[in-house]
């Protein structure tokens, strides 16, 4: 839009034409005005427009590409965390499944304990 706005403007078809401003850019930057009666002048004038108008919106480019790194970057720590997180909950998951065989073990293990003392408790019972 900026494009067309200045080449609109940049026509400089007489001394009343609003000319194109530039708020954006510093000073030193800023086109400087022709003098109307030289040809090249106006041309320097019209190309001064254009380059100014390309800067900003190449600007403008940059400012969303800066935002947009700034939202990968985000993106990227909180996946971090989150993978972090993963290990770390992979690991709980580890030794709580160690954890619960050793204790099926010992359950496994009691049982047949209990068993066998019921086997000799009623044995004992059935030999008084």
């Amino acid at each position: 839009m900026d494009m067309l706005w200045c080449h609109v403007h940049c026509e400089l078809k007489d001394a009343e034409d609003p000319l194109p401003s530039f708020p954006d850019l510093e000073q030193r930057l800023q086109p400087v005005l022709p003098c109307r009666s030289l040809k090249e002048s106006i041309e320097v004038y019209r190309n001064h427009c254009k380059m100014a108008n390309e800067f900003n919106q190449v600007k403008h480019e940059i400012a969303s590409l800066e935002d947009r790194k700034r939202e990968l970057m985000a993106e990227l720590l909180e996946d971090e965390k989150v993978s972090m997180e993963f290990a770390r909950l992979e690991e709980e998951y580890r030794i709580l499944t160690e954890e619960n065989q050793n204790l099926i073990t010992v359950h496994s293990q009691r049982a047949q304990q209990l068993e066998t003392l019921r086997v000799i408790s009623q044995k004992r019972q059935g030999s008084s």
